[in-house]
Parts: structure tokens; C-alpha cells; sequence
């Protein structure tokens, strides 16, 4: 049974390890302390990270698409906040961000737990 578990959540054990990236980024890449970049790599890797975390421990359709939506967020964020001039910043944001989506999308296709979750589905 561990197995399985292991195997059918492997998605998300990535995007939780991507939104603690998100979180720790700022530092690693040298964010300047306050700015736009640094605050949107907290709160973005905090929620993916959590929700990835929360579904980790139980399946619900809904964490999966907020995941989802964060994602495409974290990949478009660059020239939403006019950061795409910064190579470092553009490039960790769209690669995670780009990460967080394909994942998310691969989870609800190929999830059977979450088929039972979606809204209009019987428990």
C-alpha cells in the first residue's frame, strides 16, 4: 500500500519540493530584500507548497487546481511585474512555474482519486 501511495502522489512530493524552492529562491538567487520578486517567490512557494502538502495527505480536486492556477501565475509573473529583464528571476520562475503546471495537469488527468473528487461526482 505504501508503494502505491508513493507512485499515484509522486506529482505532488515534486510540487511541494518546487514550492519550498520558490520559497528559499530569493535568497539563493539574491533577490533584493523587499522587492516585488522576493515577496511573489514567498507567497506563490507557500501556497503551492502547502496545498501540495495538504494534498499529500488528502486528495481534493480543488488543491490540485489552485496548484494549477498558481503555476500558470508563477509563469507569467515575470512580465505581469516587468521582472523579465532579470534572467535569473525570469528563468526561475518559468521553469517552476511551467513545473507546478505540467504536473498539476498530469495529476487530474491520470489521478483516479481525484476523478472521485471533482465537482458533480458522487463521493
Amino acid at each position: 500500500m505504501a508503494t502505491q501511495f508513493k507512485l499515484k502522489r509522486w506529482q505532488d512530493q515534486v510540487i511541494l519540493l518546487l514550492g519550498l524552492w520558490l520559497i528559499v529562491s530569493p535568497w539563493a538567487l539574491g533577490y533584493a530584500q523587499g522587492s516585488p520578486q522576493l515577496v511573489n517567490a514567498l507567497i506563490s512557494g507557500l501556497v503551492i507548497a502547502v496545498l501540495a502538502a495538504f494534498d499529500l495527505y488528502k486528495t481534493y480536486f480543488w488543491a490540485v487546481v489552485v496548484n494549477l492556477l498558481v503555476g500558470v501565475w508563477v509563469a507569467v509573473s515575470p512580465w505581469v511585474l516587468r521582472l523579465a529583464d532579470q534572467g535569473p528571476v525570469l528563468w526561475n520562475y518559468l521553469i517552476v512555474g511551467v513545473a507546478v503546471v505540467v504536473l498539476a495537469l498530469w495529476e487530474l488527468r491520470t489521478d483516479p482519486e481525484l476523478h472521485k473528487h471533482r465537482p458533480g461526482k458522487a463521493a
